[in-house]
């Protein structure tokens, strides 16, 4: 019998190893499966790739990761908020490296590497420092600068709804990143309010197809 479950967040981080690149889902906090994270601190892997929309704020989350002094390299395309001390301090201290990506070809680099394609080309960022060191091409009278694909070794994403497949169905808005990521990693881990019998999702409205998860556990909503 196919069962993707795993029984707590401990069996869900599993082998996750130091110097792995983690993608991570969310938009701020929507979507963001902060249980997960809090589980991959506990594991203690380090020197870690942080692939996610922001940088974190406050004292949880991503926050909490680079606060743990997990984090080599991070990257995103919002690092700095009203509340990104720990970013703010791990920079400025020369511990934490930053890739700068707009939000939109972050998503799209992400989505080639899920998808196969070598990388692609984009108006964005040319003229800007985000563009030096890479190609530049000239395509109907406009430059584009080439963008490489972003593939990882974990994704650690958050769902709704899972059957025992590991078919997700998400939360209105706070799907955001995390069906891109689920199809861009070599282990994606799910975790979800809900898991459901076989058959109660209805096939239309799935999003992310078990093909492309590894582990899912359930978090009750609300836990911390």
């Amino acid at each position: 019998m196919i069962s993707k479950i795993v029984p707590d967040l401990q069996a869900a981080l599993a082998g996750v190893k130091d110097g792995s690149t983690v993608l991570i889902g969310g938009f701020g906090g929507a979507g963001q499966p902060h249980q997960l994270i809090d589980a991959l601190i506990e594991q203690g892997a380090r020197d870690l790739t942080i692939v996610s929309n922001n940088a974190g704020s406050g004292e949880t989350g991503i926050a909490a990761l680079l606060a743990a002094g997990q984090v080599r390299k991070i990257v995103c395309s919002f690092p700095r908020q009203a509340d990104s001390h720990h970013f703010d301090n791990l920079y400025r201290a020369g511990k934490l490296e930053l890739e700068l990506v707009p939000q939109g070809t972050l998503a799209e680099r992400i989505r080639a590497g899920g998808a196969g394609i070598g990388g692609f080309f984009t108006r964005t960022a040319v003229g800007t420092q985000l563009a030096q060191g890479k190609e530049i091409r000239n395509l109907d009278g406009e430059d584009y600068v080439f963008e490489l694909p972003i593939k990882a070794d974990v994704a650690l994403i958050k769902a709704l709804k899972a059957d025992r497949w590991g078919n997700l169905i998400y939360n209105k808005t706070a799907r955001n990143f995390c069906p891109v990521m689920a199809t861009a990693a070599k282990m994606t881990i799910v975790q979800v309010d809900e898991i459901v019998e076989l058959g109660e999702l209805d096939p239309e409205a799935i999003v992310t197809p078990s093909l492309y998860v590894k582990r899912v556990v359930r978090v009750a909503k609300g836990a911390k």
